[in-house]
């Protein structure tokens, strides 16, 4: 009974309080109350600036510097003529400045995309909320309401899924944009970026590839086009489609009528002229003159110091030295597998080749590998990596000019009998000897015994100093006699015998090689000039012997398939097989082949050979074979339209024998034969040089005085 009044009362007072709640909020009325409101106020106020805070410090997070970072700029390359001739860039975009855009292509773009530009700050809400009832009555949801901004910020920095968050973000970058830049620089932005369709990206591109013409120069109705094209490249492109197309531009040029952006008269004009499409003329220069421009983009890293960045997106003007007829010439032969040894089936002779002229030093063409083109891969023209044994022909360099130095002249006699010095004994590649020959005969057919024995008559420091004033670095281990027979520890390459052979086509000077003459900026200045570096290396009188014993062997010696319809000089080379293991009972097997020859106007140096020379793999023909064709081929299709002129006879040289013109006279009989037919070919192996030297004091590396014509 107790327990029952205790629950009772509980209940009671229970119902009191709650009724007294009830009456509490039955006469609650705050609003009726003065301070309500301005509460309310407050606390709307503070959550307003929270949230405008935090919506602000989010739009001010947003990282933007990708549309601030200038748009990679191709870089172009200019031939000896100042022709453009290549492009290099890691982009596919070539932008245009705000000033470059037509006023008519703004207005076009901003009619059908974003009549209100220029009255929001990125995002529109009344296109917004137009966007918004057209999708609800259609309910395909396919209105998009965006800004040219917001596009602008969709393309760069977001995903292109309709999402609630991804429209936010866009809102809030398209705020952010317009924050940083104006409304000019956003809209270049945006044309710079966008697809125009056909593989093309940005405004300039599309105008070439529809109009053939810069984007600056675009007209009323191309520009209507363009702008057409935007909401649906494929559909709308002219290429494919000319009649949407034309509808579309006229519906671009009907907005812009009606927006004020032209007149009634221009409008009416406007739409009855017929699209008009020019096929670019301009062909893609990406990728032009590949073997070139890989050495043109290693030499202005190495010797100049730009960046690999600055060359292909720095928008640099490099003007090179470049013939586009040589250089085609050269490309075009190491195009044709038989002008050169065949290879196996896991590896091709590879071969590298330079043409400079030598009254200049500039690189008139250069190819540096056979086969596919690999990015800046493995250069055997250039490249210190890949250096070469020249073989016999470093003997113009090492021997026979230094002693035209000391004296020697091409009718003085020098020894062709059984040698031995310290147990240096080199052989011709018959294993015969001649006695006493004249050093024009040792020259003609690159006997081996005769150059050694010279060479240790002048002595050996005097070939290393012609060599070295030649451009030809040397070892200390190469001061040895097996330095007659190009055996040296690391080698040469292409370039380097090249320029050195120029010293005799120009008559004892020698022009430092190089391929780039000037680097400047988009806007003009000059950021390189190249210098000149000429060094007189021999006297002219030194330099003409040379070239007439050279000449020698091209019309009568070892060189003969070099043979051209006018004056010819040159010089075999050829590198046996080490003595080793490895290649024990191979008999006529060498590892590297050269030629290097020059006329009144190029010097070239042609150099073949295996990667990686092994017993499965090494060649078993001569430098008067195929290196010699090669240049001929070469040669004969880069100057084709040059008149023949002859080798320039120095004044020295005559002054000297102007009491005996008889050397004058041989040569005039001898080296003008009637007839040539250089048509012929020959392949025989009459460039083997034995040389199989076997002096434990002298021959540091086995292979080093193999020299083998």
């Amino acid at each position: 009974m107790e327990k029952t009044n205790t629950t009772q009362l509980a209940q009671s007072k229970l119902r009191g309080f709650l009724s007294k709640i009830l009456r509490l909020l039955k006469n609650f009325k705050p609003w009726k109350k003065p301070k309500f409101w301005s509460r309310l106020g407050i606390i709307v106020l503070i959550l307003i600036i929270i949230t405008s805070g935090g919506v602000t410090i989010y739009i001010s997070s947003l990282d933007i510097s990708k549309l601030q970072t200038p748009l990679a700029q191709p870089s172009y390359l200019y031939d000896q003529n100042g022709n453009r001739i290549s492009q290099l860039s890691s982009s596919k975009i070539e932008p245009v400045s705000g000033q470059q855009i037509p006023l008519i292509m703004k207005n076009a773009i901003i009619a059908v995309e974003d009549r209100r530009y220029y009255e929001h700050k990125g995002v529109d809400l009344r296109s917004i909320l137009r966007a918004l009832y057209r999708d609800v009555i259609s309910g395909d949801y396919s209105e998009g309401g965006s800004t040219i901004t917001q596009q602008l910020a969709k393309n760069l920095f977001l995903a292109s899924d309709k999402t609630l968050a991804r429209k936010l973000k866009e809102a809030a970058y398209a705020l952010k944009i317009e924050a940083v830049l104006d409304k000019d620089e956003i809209l270049a932005a945006y044309l710079n970026r966008i697809y125009f369709g056909e593989g093309r990206w940005g405004l300039q591109n599309a105008a070439r590839l529809y109009f053939d013409k810069e984007a600056e120069n675009l007209t009323l109705e191309e520009s209507a086009l363009l702008a057409g094209l935007l909401k649906a490249p494929t559909i709308y492109s002219p290429l494919s489609n000319k009649e949407k197309s034309l509808e579309r531009r006229n519906l671009v040029l009907g907005l812009m009528e009606e927006q004020n952006y032209i007149t009634s008269a221009e409008y009416q004009k406007a739409i009855l002229e017929p699209i008009v499409l020019k096929k670019e003329s301009q062909n893609n220069l990406t990728g032009q003159y590949a073997p070139y421009v890989d050495y043109v983009i290693e030499e202005a890293i190495d010797r100049i110091g730009f960046t690999e960045e600055q060359i292909l997106n720095g928008g640099l003007q490099i003007y090179t030295q470049m013939d586009p007829l040589v250089q085609e010439a050269a490309e075009d032969v190491y195009a044709e597998s038989h002008y050169f040894p065949k290879g196996t089936a896991d590896q091709i002779v590879q071969s590298g080749v330079v043409i400079l002229d030598h009254k200049t030093g500039g690189i008139r063409g250069l190819v540096g590998y056979r086969g596919e083109r690999v990015y800046r891969g493995l250069n055997h023209a250039t490249s210190a990596q890949l250096e070469r044994q020249p073989g016999s022909s470093l003997k113009p360099l090492s021997v026979y000019a230094p002693a035209l130095e000391k004296g020697y002249t091409p009718n003085s006699m020098v020894s062709d009998h059984p040698l031995n010095i310290n147990g240096y004994a080199p052989q011709n590649y018959d294993n015969q000897y001649r006695g006493y020959i004249t050093m024009q005969e040792a020259v003609r057919q690159s006997w081996n015994v005769p150059a050694v024995w010279l060479l240790h008559e002048i002595g050996v420091e005097s070939g290393v100093d012609f060599t070295e004033r030649s451009g030809i670095p040397l070892e200390k281990e190469d001061h040895t006699l097996s330095l007659a027979l190009g055996g040296l520890s690391k080698g040469a390459t292409p370039l380097q015998m090249a320029q050195a052979y120029g010293v005799f086509a120009n008559l004892g000077v020698m022009n430092k090689a190089y391929a780039i003459s000037k680097i400047t900026a988009k806007d003009g200045r000059v950021l390189f000039q190249a210098q000149p570096e000429a060094v007189q290396v021999t006297t002219p009188s030194v330099a003409y012997m040379m070239t007439l014993m050279l000449q020698d062997v091209v019309t009568n010696g070892t060189g003969k398939n070099a043979s051209l319809t006018r004056p010819t000089a040159g010089k075999t080379g050829s590198v046996e097989l080490p003595p080793v293991q490895e290649f024990a009972g191979i008999s006529k097997g060498v590892k590297d082949v050269w030629f290097v020859g020059y006329t009144p106007e190029l010097t070239a140096a042609v150099w073949m050979g295996y990667d990686n020379t092994d017993r499965d793999h090494y060649l078993t023909t001569a430098g008067g074979s195929e290196p010699a064709v090669v240049f001929h081929e070469i040669l004969a299709r880069a100057l084709k339209s040059a008149p023949v002129v002859p080798f320039e006879i120095p004044q020295e040289y005559i002054e000297q024998n102007k009491l005996s013109n008889k050397l004058y006279k041989w040569y005039q009989e001898n080296f003008y034969p009637k007839g040539i037919d250089t048509d012929r070919y020959e392949y025989e192996d009459d460039d083997e040089g034995g040389g199989n030297g076997n002096d434990k004091k002298n021959n540091k590396g086995n292979d080093k005085d193999q020299g083998r014509d």
